[in-house]
């Protein structure tokens, strides 16, 4: 097997392949496609807030967007509906409409210039009010504020905790510029961390949110940097002798393991973030890569080629015998853990088309969610209720978030396409 489409997207070889079309900094809101029949999901109202109109966001607006990209909540129509937090609503006449819950809420401009933001939540059925917020925060913070609001009103009304007010971080290339960049979970408000004239790849989110590391080549060869997201500083972690690639963070942050091929061969090392020599965790001819950390700690999912294809194997973390993971296709490669520990995203050769799959661990059983034919990376939300992954549609790269049955997907597309390498942010701490 060559090493190069076995590694695929996580290597130099993918990225300089890339098209040169401009990339724009500023990326479109997620657009939701629903896929299947038979869905589950709360109708649920969200009028725009008062003061919607004249504030640089639409709270309302993102509310109800997040909202429909869980997968949990259908919209009900509110066209020409402006409601603050301190109205009531007519009980029967949404009920009518369908809505089983409501956000009403207001966005009032302070003399200090920043804005009041208030949210209530009703529970249109029983009648009852299911408490609100309040957030202060200057014209920077908005968006923030209604992923804050969007993260209450799904705690609420599902039990389980929001992942709006995440971050993702993704690679862009535009012409000869590689961008990282940190955006919030819908793919808005994206900053860029890095600008490199050589390419970045397999970006990883440090468990505490507050790292990023990645592999550059700008020193012409593959080196992993730990990046601190706030500051902007940067450390060198791996510049060994040969390749430095595929960093993947231990569940404490204290380590990382990462595929280098000091001593020939690509095989996977734990690097401590305090230095010291990399201790050798697989011990084969073969090629191991692409390491992912159950959440417990318990083991090291990696891809390796050792039975003759690529396939997902799981070991100690402290090494060992690998056990065989897939067995359903002949290609297997890219696992993510889901926070939860239950699933296993991976992609997996289907003909010439790779397609995201989930595997349910405790009992094997896997399900095809895509039918595109490049897709890569997957990365689960905090919550693991969602995917984002890179793909491409009519010949165009972009960021999809999808539910675990494949049934509601979400698109964020770059104005050139050219954007990929997706890693989902933590809850913050």
């Amino acid at each position: 097997m060559s090493n190069a489409p076995f590694l695929r997207r996580r290597t130099l070889v993918s990225l300089l392949a890339a098209s040169t079309v401009p990339v724009l900094p500023a990326f479109a809101q997620f657009r939701v496609e629903v896929s299947g029949v038979g869905l589950t999901q709360l109708p649920i109202a969200v009028a725009a807030f008062r003061g919607d109109a004249q504030a640089p966001q639409k709270i309302g607006s993102i509310v109800r967007a997040d909202l429909e990209r869980s997968g949990m909540f259908r919209p009900v129509d509110t066209t020409g509906v402006t409601a603050d937090e301190n109205t009531r609503p007519d009980l029967a006449a949404w009920r009518q409409k369908g809505a089983d819950s409501m956000v009403t809420g207001s966005v009032t401009p302070l003399a200090d210039g920043r804005y009041d933001v208030r949210l209530r939540l009703w529970d249109i059925v029983r009648g009852q009010d299911l408490g609100g917020q309040s957030y202060t925060v200057g014209p920077a913070d908005l968006r923030l504020s209604a992923h804050r609001i969007s993260d209450f009103v799904y705690e609420k009304l599902t039990g389980e905790k929001g992942i709006f007010s995440t971050r993702i971080a993704y690679v862009t290339k535009a012409a000869q510029k590689y961008n990282l960049w940190v955006a919030d979970s819908d793919g808005e408000g994206a900053q860029s961390a890095l600008t490199s004239p050589e390419p970045i790849i397999s970006p990883a989110w440090s468990p505490s949110g507050t790292q990023l590391a990645y592999v550059s080549f700008e020193s012409r060869k593959p080196v992993i940097y730990a990046h601190d997201v706030a500051s902007g500083k940067r450390r060198l972690l791996a510049n060994f002798r040969g390749s430095n690639s595929a960093p993947a963070w231990s569940p404490d942050g204290k380590q990382l393991v990462a595929t280098l091929s000091r001593d020939g061969g690509s095989q996977l090392y734990a690097i401590g973030l305090n230095g010291g020599d990399p201790k050798r965790l697989t011990q084969s001819s073969s090629i191991d890569t692409e390491p992912a950390f159950s959440p417990d700690g318990r083991y090291i999912y990696f891809v390796s080629d050792r039975g003759g294809a690529p396939q997902i194997y799981r070991m100690s973390p402290n090494g060992g015998n690998a056990e065989r993971v897939t067995f359903t296709g002949s290609y297997n490669i890219s696992p993510a853990i889901s926070p939860d520990g239950r699933w296993m995203a991976y992609v997996s050769r289907v003909g010439g088309a790779f397609r995201l799959h989930v595997m349910e661990l405790a009992t094997g059983t896997v399900t095809p969610i895509t039918e595109t034919t490049a897709d890569e990376s997957p990365s689960f939300a905090p919550n693991s209720r969602l995917i984002v992954y890179a793909t491409q549609q009519q010949g165009r790269e972009a960021l999809m978030t999808t539910t675990l049955d494949g049934k509601i997907k979400a698109k964020l597309s770059g104005a050139s396409g050219d954007i990929r390498e997706p890693d989902w942010g933590p809850f913050q701490r």
